[in-house]
């Protein structure tokens, strides 16, 4: 099985990274950290005469290296009780990819697909993260995507998903669940 892990996090190696990689530990996972790519942000044309136009940035190479994945796992800190603005301009970009004639299957392709999230954030992310948990399950469920499981960390300085040992634990066994490979 084909891992990709859409990572939007803003910091290399920051607590996102960290936990992240403890979930796909042991296993071929592809890493695409959105913060490296230039991806433009939706334009909404869907009623405007001619529709979408294309768009010239990176967006449509991170696509097409997600398709031929099974489990996507999609890790961003929480920013402000929400994704990173980085993941969210990525997912934006689906409702132009759902119309695109290069893309005539998209959201079949996507809906063969087990999603995962991983999330870090300072202030009470256990409980005030589950908005985004909840956000992602819609995202997941309009695409028909299977939502396999998600963890929440807790870290706000560099380092500091290193002492939240219920959410590393978490992640470690995130992927290696029976019904996950």
């Amino acid at each position: 099985m084909k891992i990709a892990v859409i990572n939007g996090g803003t910091q290399s190696g920051g607590n996102t990274d960290v936990l992240a990689e403890k979930a796909v530990q042991g296993f071929d996972a592809e890493h695409i950290y959105l913060q490296k790519y230039r991806i433009q942000p939706i334009e909404d044309l869907r009623h405007a005469q001619g529709g979408f136009r294309p768009v010239q940035d990176d967006y449509d190479s991170i696509i097409e290296r997600i398709l031929h994945c099974h489990i996507l796992v999609f890790a961003t800190p929480i920013y402000w009780f929400g994704m990173s603005g980085t993941l969210k301009l990525f997912i934006d970009r689906w409702s132009q990819t759902l119309r695109d004639p290069r893309f005539p299957d998209f959201k079949q392709h996507m809906s063969v697909k087990q999603a995962y999230v991983i999330a870090v954030g300072g202030d009470n992310p256990k409980i005030k993260g589950l908005p985004l948990i909840q956000q992602f399950e819609h995202i997941f469920h309009f695409m028909g995507m299977s939502f396999k499981g998600y963890v929440l960390g807790e870290g706000n300085r560099p380092g500091d998903i290193l002492r939240d040992h219920q959410a590393l634990s978490a992640a470690g066994r995130l992927l290696k669940r029976s019904d996950a490979i």
